[in-house]
């Protein structure tokens, strides 16, 4: 990522965190829509407290996209734990498409194509890393 783009998140999750509930609400609705299999891998998880995790795992990439060595260990013991879940590869796409139709909905007119690059950039960071540990995580439980 660039400088500038890390500065367009950073500069967008004052307004997306002060809606950090609604933006939640949103991916899942969307991201259940999208992908009735990622549904299934949420049927018994209590959903309130999963909200919360994902605004607060979101600010914690927001915050750290300029210390990449401090991110990327969080990042792939979270890909090493949704194994665990049954996530596959496939689901980050749906994610993706989830998560910025959550992001849109949430700043409206502020999510220019500007920023959805900005947001693209992180994500495709961060979803590297995790199908990476994912992948890892799998092979050894193949072994």
């Amino acid at each position: 990522m660039t400088s500038d783009q890390v500065l367009l998140v950073r500069s967008s999750w004052a307004a997306i965190a002060t809606h950090g509930d609604e933006l939640s609400v949103r991916f899942y609705d969307h991201l259940f829509a999208i992908d009735s299999s990622a549904a299934r891998l949420f049927s018994h998880v209590d959903m309130s407290a999963q909200r919360a995790k994902l605004a607060q795992m979101l600010g914690a990439v927001v915050h750290a996209l300029d210390d990449i060595d401090s991110l990327l260990p969080t990042v792939a013991a979270l890909g090493k734990r949704h194994t665990r879940y049954g996530v596959e590869h496939r689901h980050f796409d749906s994610v993706e498409e989830a998560l910025f139709r959550a992001f849109s909905d949430t700043l409206g007119a502020v999510f220019t194509a500007e920023l959805r690059a900005a947001w693209a950039e992180a994500y495709a960071l961060i979803a590297s890393v995790m199908k990476r540990a994912l992948m890892r995580s799998t092979e050894k439980a193949n072994v």
